[in-house]
């Protein structure tokens, strides 16, 4: 397939640019800054200037974006939620119909009415990147032209998770997937696998879901 990947070099982006590329896909890699993978075509790329990133997105099979502003970028809630619009709308202009975009766990209900994002012990730091993610995601629901898809990872999905990737994982739509030990557990290269397989084998169109062990 012919799959463009925006973030290609961050923490989530560089696992998915890595399982596309050695499943044999031809990956059109975009980011601020070229990365080292010399087994796909890297694309220098403002994501906040529609027109141009929609001319890179033009003749590929599926977008996918890992877009993320920065945890620690103090006005993440406002960059986060202008730069998934503008890719959005960037896709649209390209004419590539299936889009894939990765956002956070803290949206997924763990109560009737009840997202994880406004649960007391949900970590403060967070939340403002959470928050956006939320918030873009009733955004995207309300997209009729894409074949879109907005992907929650587990809850505990982060460089602390050492499991590798084990090709295994379990689904879900609007609650998060717990184990037997009631985590809501995935590591990145998993996730990774989560998002090629739904990119190469298509399950869910025009809503969220979610994977964990």
């Amino acid at each position: 397939m012919k799959i463009a990947l925006i973030g290609a070099t961050g923490f989530v982006g560089s696992a998915l640019l890595n399982e596309l590329a050695n499943r044999g896909n031809d990956v059109t890699a975009i980011a601020r800054n070229t990365g080292e993978n010399d087994k796909v075509n890297w694309v220098k790329a403002d994501v906040t200037k529609s027109e141009e990133l929609s001319r890179v997105l033009e003749n590929h099979d599926v977008v996918i974006s890992a877009y993320n502003p920065g945890w620690e970028n103090p006005n993440i809630y406002e960059d986060f939620i202008a730069g998934s619009r503008d890719i959005q709308e960037a896709v649209k202009k390209s004419g590539v119909k299936r889009y894939i975009t990765i956002g956070g766990g803290g949206s997924l209900f763990v109560a009737p009415g009840v997202q994880a994002v406004d649960t007391p012990d949900f970590p403060k730091e967070y939340y403002p990147g959470a928050s956006a993610a939320r918030d873009y995601l009733n955004i995207i629901r309300e997209e009729k032209d894409l074949d879109w898809v907005f992907f929650s990872p587990a809850f505990e999905m982060h460089q602390g998770i050492t499991t590798g990737r084990t090709g295994k994982y379990r689904l879900g739509l609007e609650n998060p997937v717990f184990d037997a030990d009631n985590r809501s557990i995935l590591s990145v290269e998993d996730l990774a696998v989560v998002i090629a397989d739904e990119a190469e084998n298509p399950k869910h169109h025009q809503q969220r879901f979610t994977a964990a062990y």
